[in-house]
């Protein structure tokens, strides 16, 4: 965990996890809840968490993507388009990112 903050690009995993999360519980939990139950209190209280995660996570993918010089065409449009997908940052934690950080450590 101690690699994950020290590190741009293991700030990125960390917050590629919450922003994948908190996309599952919005779109399989809170939006359900809302619609078929009349229960608006979990997008409420999900929805700016969400949203506010998203773009720390594109900002963050974009100065990581600039560090590290990624080409746009290959490895930054991947990781950005990852977060509009479901389960998608979490794929690319795994292809990508995982794999990136741990041939700058070792």
């Amino acid at each position: 965990m101690k690699t994950l903050l020290s590190t741009n690009i293991g700030r990125l995993r960390i917050i590629a996890f919450l922003e994948g999360v908190s996309f599952l519980l919005l779109l399989f939990i809170a939006t359900p809840m809302k619609y078929y139950f009349d229960s608006p209190a979990g997008t409420k209280i999900l929805g700016p968490i969400h949203g506010a995660l998203f773009i720390l996570f594109i900002l963050n993918a974009l100065s990581v993507g600039v560090e590290e010089n990624w080409k746009f065409s290959t490895t930054t449009w991947k990781v950005l388009v990852a977060s509009i997908l479901p389960f998608g940052t979490f794929y690319i934690d795994h292809k990508i990112l995982k794999d990136i950080q741990e041939s700058k450590e070792g």
